[in-house]
């Protein structure tokens, strides 16, 4: 039997043309009053929630699309909701005209997310942050704060 799952979501050129011209935080709470849909959260099952300077919550669910052949929850989803909150919550601290990009990321799966587990929040925060690199740090965690996996990540921030 084949399942369809079909993502709607909006355009990321015009997401891409905001962010070169606002700051960090001025961007993400745009992008949430409008209630953008993002192509890869959109597809995966996670949208933010709650941002404010140097921290970020996302929530998550994964559905059908997340498992691998075993019937879990591929380690690669985890990831992917981690990453965006270690890269959000740093964004929020950018001028405008300065990004980043991920050089390294460190995942570590603690509990089984299974297709029931439910709504879980993947919140980060920023360790630190210099002139050339910054390190942010994640959780994802259920509704009883039960923790399923953390995250590291290092950034290298650019400007142009």
């Amino acid at each position: 039997m084949a399942i369809t799952h079909t993502v709607t979501f909006d355009d990321p050129k015009e997401l891409a043309e905001s962010v070169r011209t606002l700051g960090g935080l001025e961007f993400i709470e745009r992008m949430m009053a409008r209630g953008m849909r993002i192509p890869i959260g959109t597809t995966l099952g996670f949208q933010l929630v709650e941002a404010t300077a140097g921290h970020a919550v996302f929530e998550a669910v994964a559905g059908p699309a997340s498992l691998n052949p075993m019937g879990g929850v591929q380690g690669g989803w985890y990831a992917c909701v981690l990453d965006a909150a270690l890269g959000v919550c740093l964004h929020t601290l950018l001028p405008a005209g300065e990004y980043y990009t991920t050089i390294e990321l460190q995942v570590r799966l603690v509990k089984a997310v299974r297709p029931d587990t439910g709504t879980l929040r993947a919140t980060g925060r920023v360790v630190h942050r210099g002139r050339t690199t910054a390190i942010t740090e994640a959780r994802m965690e259920d509704a009883n704060g039960v923790l399923y996996a953390h995250a590291t990540a290092t950034q290298l921030l650019m400007k142009g």
